[in-house]
Formats: C-alpha cells, structure tokens, sequence
C-alpha cells in the first residue's frame, strides 16, 4: 500500500468518526439546536434590515410597529423554512442542516461568553483559546517524552538498581494519584506557602499589552510543572523497557560482540530503531493530555478550551458546546492522523499490514 492510499484511507476513517461525533452531539442536544439557530436567524435578519438603507427607509415610512414587526417576521419565517427549521429536530432534512451548519463553522454566537475584543462569535472564542491549549498541552507532551528517552535509556543499563527501583515506585503512583488532587496540592504549596507562582493561571493584562506573552508563560509554569511531574515517571518507565526489548535483540547482541562501545549502540541503533514505539507513545501523550485539559485548566484557570468548555456547560452555553466538541474532536483527530502518517513513514510495515 502506498503512502498516498494509506493517507487517502487514513483521512476517510478520520472524517467518519468525525461526522459520528456530530451527529450524536445533535441527538443529545435535540431541539436545543433548533432554538440556538432560529435565534441566531432572528437576530441576522434583524441586524441585516436595520442595517440596510432601502429596508430603513421603508420601514421608517411605516409607522405602525406591529406592520413593522410582520416585515421581520415573514423574512425570519422565510430562512427558518429555508433551512427546515419547521420540522422536528430528528427530521433528515433538519439534521442535515445542523451538520452542515456545524461542519461549515456557521457556529452562532455565545450566550455568555466574549473575547478580549468584545465579540460573542463561537468561532472567535476558540481561535482565541486554541493557542493556548496547544501551548502548554503540547510543551508538556514533549518535554515528558525528552524526559522519560533521557533517563529511560540510562535506567536500562541500570536495571533492578535503587534508581531503577525509585523511578518504578514514582510511575506506579503517578498513575494512581487523582491528577486533580496532586494539581490542588501543587497550587496549594507553590501559590499560598511558597508563593512562588500565581494561584490562578490567566494573566492578568490584556493580550494587546506589551509583554503580555512572557507573563502568560509565567502564569503557565506552575501548571506546566505539574503536568511533567505527573507524567514524567511512566514516560520513563515506558522507555526503558522498549530500549530493554531492543538491547534483548540478536542484532544489538551481535554489535556488542564486535566491539561496539555500549553508549554508540544504545544511540544510534537502539534508540533509532525504538523510534515508531516513542512516537507512539509522543502521539498518545498528546492526545490523552487534551481529553484531559477540561480538568487541568478549569483547576488552573488556563485560558484555553478546557477552561472555557467547563464554563459553557456551567452556563449551559449551547452555541459554544458544540463548536467546542467539534473543534476537540477535529484536533484529536488530526492529532492521531499526524501520528498515523508518522508512524507509516518510520515503519512502513504498518501501512503494508506486514508484522
């Protein structure tokens, strides 16, 4: 198989689980969705007439209100129509619609939420959080991996010592240690005892002021830190043993037996051929840190998607809901088919099905 067929597969399956998530967004939300577009029609037909010079002129000439309100009306009812918003949320066509409105990013307004600018677009809210999402999510992720091949790969040739040991104890607590409990507890000594970092992690100046980037990577270092130190001891744990099973290999034996130097052949072969397993484990590191953002951030108070999608739910902000899930969605996926593509390129066994 080809990388072009593999890729072409690969995306197909991508918009699938896509347009899945999509549809079962709009059978929870039901007739939420309904309301949440004729209000936005209401409000564009509205804002389109009084804008418009010809409508204001004749509706100025009308000075009955209710004549002027049956103008409004007909044209709401006219795109509601349209768009077949008369018929039951769980008719094909209306479902259809909500789809398409959703896929095409016709996302309406938020309720109770704006940006920094002041606008209330779905569409603006999340461009102004994704940055941030992807900015500490994605740090961390990385600097997690560099970690764990750093000291994995010298753990492996320490295997069954007091380091190895510790570092086994720190992974199988990381795991059962509730990440919010140890994200409180962190906050806890570094913000109110310490006082080293702030409490809350949204900065305090607006975007436009000078600086304000070098202040939000301040604010972003506490819940940065706590990030690697939940993650760090398994990321290790899992690097040592693939460099084990690659070091237990015939080939590795053998460039031994000849006379390679151990550090030369932990690095340039070892490591090289562990390559599609870490990235494996880099892909599944991003991926789990963003299904857990909504956690992470609301309890820092990150400026991100994760943060903002807790407080639409709060408010029970339906316009923003669901331009959140779509856009988690589309970046988990596009998350796993970088990975995939990767993954194929390293070892092209995966995508020719060979084992």
């Amino acid at each position: 198989m080809t990388i072009i067929v593999y890729l072409l597969k690969k995306i197909s399956i991508l918009i699938s689980v896509l347009i899945i998530t999509l549809l079962v967004t709009i059978f929870l939300l039901g007739s939420t969705i309904d309301k949440i577009m004729v209000d936005n029609i209401r409000m564009q037909v509205t804002n389109s007439l009084s804008n418009s010079i010809s409508e204001n002129q004749r509706l100025g000439q009308l000075q009955d209100p209710q004549e002027r309100q049956s103008i409004i009306n007909k044209q709401i009812s006219i795109q509601i129509k349209s768009l077949g918003l008369d018929e039951p949320w769980y008719s094909p066509k209306k479902i259809i619609n909500s789809l398409l409105q959703i896929i095409t990013l016709n996302l309406g307004n938020s309720r109770f939420f704006t940006t920094h600018d002041g606008s209330s677009s779905v569409n603006e809210l999340i461009i102004e959080k994704v940055p941030n999402t992807i900015l500490l999510f994605t740090s961390s992720s990385i600097t997690v991996v560099a970690i764990g091949i750093v000291i994995g790969s010298y753990l492996a040739k320490r295997e069954g010592k007091i380091s190895d040991q510790l570092i086994a104890g720190l992974a199988s607590a990381s795991q059962s240690i509730p990440p919010w409990w140890f994200s409180m507890i962190m906050i806890v000594l570094f913000s109110f005892l310490l006082q080293i970092f702030p409490a809350r992690s949204t900065p305090l100046i607006s975007p436009d002021t000078p600086g304000y980037f070098i202040d939000l990577l301040y604010h972003m270092t506490l819940p940065f830190i706590t990030m690697v130190i939940i993650g760090f001891a398994s990321s290790v744990y899992y690097v040592k043993y693939i460099v084990l099973r690659i070091i237990d290999e015939d080939y590795i034996k053998t460039l031994g037996i000849i006379g390679l130097p151990s550090r030369k052949i932990l690095l340039k072969h070892a490591l090289k051929n562990a390559g599609p397993q870490l990235t494996t484990m880099l892909g599944l590191g991003l991926t789990a840190t963003l299904g857990g953002s909504i956690l992470i951030e609301e309890i820092f108070d990150w400026p991100g998607m994760g943060n903002l999608f807790y407080n639409a739910v709060i408010q029970n902000d339906s316009p923003l809901i669901i331009g959140l899930v779509y856009f988690f969605t589309l970046l988990y996926l596009l998350t796993r088919l970088v990975l995939d593509l990767t993954l194929s390129i390293l070892d092209p066994r995966i995508r020719t099905g060979d084992e």
